[in-house]
């Protein structure tokens, strides 16, 4: 099969099972068994295009040309590589997991539900293989409007309200913003393909440039930088599996991964350096992370504590585009693959604890870790990872980026990396603690009889809940040994040397 090929059935898998799920809307069982193939098959294709890429064959595809230097087109690169590797992995956790939570909460209009979710998988492959910035718009609102339905999918008043929040920012913010800095790249430049080094060196001045990365920092609303972060919030009245596809899979990878495609390959990490064009939104993301954190920390509800500690993660790799350094640009790499292992399992693990005794209230979870330990000891897990503490893979990308604002003299960016751990601490670790060790009293808690056998107390959720959750969590572990691998793939993304993590 020729890479062409090999880049069209990656399009098409998950097209497929979406297809799929619109036709076979009461055959669950093999409706659900056919997109779980499709998923597997998929991240094969992707697997394939890894190995055919790493010996040096070529990935490209133009599929539809409107005029010279305008294309819908396709390039397989590192960073959308590492991307695409993640996304499809996850596709197959995340269904296993959606059927499972879906079935065991009674949700309805499961077809519906799962051909939205698999047409996401599309934009988001499309996304990570664009090989401009006019098939990355494309696809870009591709998945804000095939995520939709799906933040809106209890079709409660609630949901409805949350789900306008979500699409109104984001398309807003897209076009009013990132449309603008395309046509004006196109417009400086003379082209909008992604180039190693970036296009716009010696193009204009470094105050239109920090004007042009402020029109993409912002209308890349997926990033979720503050001010522009309500819709990730308001997303939380989706199920759990979306809240999964969100943070985790697609949509805020999405976001971030755009960022850094964009200022890799669009900017240049050296132009931004020499230029100090990205100084500016070194501080937009460090109060995004500061404020976020503390925002989280007065959360009861565990989805919305959740959802402001990834608009404080996803600042991490914003900034790691601003410290305008090769540690940074691979750093923040990482931080996405890290990110999304860690995050989706805190994610599937509240799911879980829903589907099993319907607490969404942290407050009410005093001594669930006591019949729920699977669940909770996998959250203990994701929660290290994104605290960054070893042996979990985030603290590699956590280190890097620590070193980058080093190299770049950011003592304050580096004590913004210091205190956002703390707080992470003070907002996740008290979750894990108060299942395993509080009192099982007040509202909605359930007392244990420590006369009962361990087994006949456990009360986790289906399998096809708790299994994903737990290989997510061994996930977080065996990345932990790997860092170099991904770094060592990355580093030609910058053309500068990276400093080899050692894992000894």
């Amino acid at each position: 099969m020729t890479p062409s090929m090999q880049i069209i059935l990656s399009m098409l898998l998950p097209l497929v099972a979406c297809l799929t799920c619109v036709l076979l809307p009461k055959l669950n069982n093999l409706r659900d068994g056919i997109t779980l193939v499709l998923a597997i098959l998929l991240f094969g294709t992707v697997l394939r295009i890894y190995q055919g890429f790493s010996l040096g064959a070529d990935y490209s595809l133009e599929l539809i040309q409107f005029h010279p230097n305008i294309s819908i087109a396709f390039k397989i690169e590192p960073l959308g590589m590492v991307f695409a590797l993640v996304a499809s992995s996850l596709w197959i956790l995340t269904h296993i997991y959606g059927v499972g939570y879906m079935r065991g909460n009674n949700e309805k209009k499961h077809a519906r539900f799962f051909a939205c979710f698999a047409f996401a998988i599309f934009a988001t492959i499309g996304i990570a293989f664009s090989a401009n910035l006019l098939t990355l718009f494309l696809f870009y609102e591709l998945l804000t409007v095939s995520t939709y339905p799906l933040v809106a999918h209890k079709e409660t008043g609630e949901a409805k309200s949350g789900a306008r929040t979500y699409l109104g920012i984001l398309m807003g913010t897209s076009i009013v913003f990132l449309l603008t800095a395309i046509v004006w790249t196109h417009v400086i430049a003379g082209r909008m393909d992604f180039v190693v080094g970036g296009i716009l060196a010696d193009k204009t001045t470094a105050g239109f440039l920090a004007i042009l990365l402020g029109l993409f920092a912002f209308g890349i609303g997926k990033a979720a930088l503050m001010p522009f972060h309500r819709w990730l919030p308001a997303a939380m009245v989706a199920p759990t599996p979306v809240s999964a596809l969100l943070h985790a899979v697609a949509v805020v990878k999405a976001g971030v991964f755009s960022m850094l495609k964009i200022g890799v390959y669009i900017f240049g990490i050296e132009n931004l350096s020499l230029t100090g064009a990205s100084e500016w939104l070194m501080w937009v993301a460090a109060f995004s992370i500061l404020a976020a954190s503390i925002i989280a920390m007065q959360q009861d509800n565990l989805k919305r504590r959740l959802a402001y500690s990834t608009v404080s993660q996803l600042s991490y790799i914003t900034l790691g585009v601003a410290l305008a350094t090769s540690m940074g640009a691979i750093g923040g790499g990482l931080h996405i693959v890290t990110h999304a292992f860690g995050k989706i399992t805190l994610f599937m693990c509240a799911g879980a604890i829903y589907v099993a005794t319907h607490k969404t209230e942290i407050s009410d979870m005093r001594g669930l870790g006591r019949t729920m330990p699977f669940t909770f000891i996998a959250f203990g897990i994701g929660a290290m990872n994104i605290i960054g503490l070893p042996p979990m893979a985030g603290s590699w990308s956590k280190w890097m980026l620590m070193v980058a604002a080093a190299d770049s003299g950011q003592l304050i960016m580096m004590s913004v990396l210091m205190v956002s751990s703390l707080l992470n601490v003070a907002y996740l670790v008290p979750i894990f603690a108060r299942g395993f060790f509080s009192p099982a009293t007040g509202t909605g808690s359930t007392a244990i009889n420590a006369d009962i056998p361990w087994r006949e107390r456990l009360s986790e959720a289906p399998l096809l809940c708790v299994m994903p959750l737990c290989i997510t969590a061994v996930g977080c572990i065996v990345l932990f040994f790997y860092a170099n691998s991904i770094t060592d793939f990355l580093e030609p993304i910058t053309q500068i040397p990276v400093p080899e993590v050692s894992n000894g």
